[in-house]
């Protein structure tokens, strides 16, 4: 076998979970994508290096790790707009003007980072979750890199010291401080009770069905009393029933503007979103993430970028318009914010990587 084929029949299968690692440690799925593709062509330049006395697949993550830690040399945090500003609780409130020039944090497709397979842990899929994701941001890269690597990965303490090039010692306190940081940020909504499928799939219909027929009233039922939302890259967000509602009533909601195509992001019910033009045609928009508890949504997450759609829209193809069972009509209008409020360019995309640590020789 060609040495090039043997490579990627070993490494391919490592492809998705280490776009998720990157994506954790990032908050981008642009850059995560980036940084994967620079981990490969780094680990096939070594290969012939690689002398086997750690585990390929540890290897990879080391590579993918400390190009990762470079990257992150010369970027802030991502946030949301929840850890920017207090929300507000009147829907009449100035909308304050979209901010493109703040690099957002980002959805990820479950299908991208293997979060769709049954045989994910628990642990890995949660690792994913919008809130989790948002909370490693504040988090220095390397605590940031230990956390997930311990944490969500469960490599053993003088593993994680190995690929890192410190002692367990380092490890063990990094960790402990990252947990202690974690915490302090709030909690991560991984043990919050999820509704069964055929709750779930009642609900995303319900959600589908109010805005395709411009029922506020509809919609207010299948919103919790302390219900988000937030749309990046609009700082302003909204919490509470009324809010929430209101905005969507009095400033969003027109029957046929919007096309809703299903898929999944960070373990959660998500939606491509196209936007009418007026001329018969639909124009990519953005994604929407929902998180449910119980029976009732409890935080709207819009994704005002349309650079986003490209990345979920195989998805969208390969799934047709069913989701986790989720019988909604794939052209069913679908509201999501202002469309003066788009973001028509991306400060992510086409931006230079920063190049990661040479390889002279393969890590071990």
């Amino acid at each position: 076998m060609p040495a090039s084929d043997e490579f990627a029949a070993l490494t391919e299968p490592f492809r998705p979970e280490l776009l998720a690692h990157c994506y954790r440690l990032l908050g981008s799925i642009h850059d995560a994508e980036d940084l994967v593709q620079e981990t490969y062509l780094r680990a096939w330049r070594a290969y012939d290096r690689f002398e086997g006395r750690s585990a390929l697949r540890r290897w990879l993550y080391k590579i993918a790790t400390m190009a990762c830690l470079t990257a992150l040399e010369t970027r802030g945090r991502r946030p949301l707009p929840s850890g920017l500003g207090a929300p507000s609780e009147d829907d009449r409130v100035a909308m304050a003007d979209r901010e493109p020039s703040v690099a957002w944090l980002q959805p990820a497709p479950d299908a991208l980072l293997g979060a769709d397979d049954p045989a994910t842990t628990v642990a890995a899929r949660n690792g994913v979750r919008l809130a989790f994701i948002a909370a490693l941001q504040y988090l220095p890269a390397r605590q940031r890199a230990v956390l997930t690597m311990r944490d969500v990965l469960a490599f053993r303490t003088a593993e994680v010291a190995e690929m890192l090039d410190t002692t367990p010692a380092a490890v063990d306190s990094a960790l402990r401080r990252a947990r202690t940081r974690l915490a302090e940020a709030g909690p991560v909504e991984d043990d919050l009770s999820e509704p069964d499928e055929e709750a779930r799939r009642v609900l995303l219909d319900g959600y589908v069905d109010a805005f395709t027929r411009s029922d506020p009233e509809a919609l207010v039922q299948l919103l919790r009393a302390d219900v988000e939302m937030e749309m990046p890259p609009i700082p302003t967000w909204f919490t509470g029933r009324h809010a929430v509602a209101g905005f969507l009533a009095h400033r969003v909601m027109r029957p046929g503007q919007w096309r809703l195509s299903p898929t999944r992001a960070n373990g959660r019910p998500a939606f491509v979103v196209h936007q009418h033009t007026g001329d018969g045609h639909f124009t990519a928009y953005g994604v929407q993430v929902l998180t449910l508890i119980g029976s009732r949504i409890a935080r709207i997450t819009a994704f005002n970028d349309p650079l986003l759609v490209p990345t979920f829209e195989p998805m969208t193809r390969a799934r047709g318009a069913v989701v986790d069972n989720l019988s909604v009509n794939t052209f069913a209008p679908l509201p999501l914010i202002p469309a003066d409020s788009v973001v028509r360019d991306s400060t992510d995309r086409g931006r230079g990587v920063p190049p990661g640590p040479q390889l002279d020789a393969a890590p071990t």
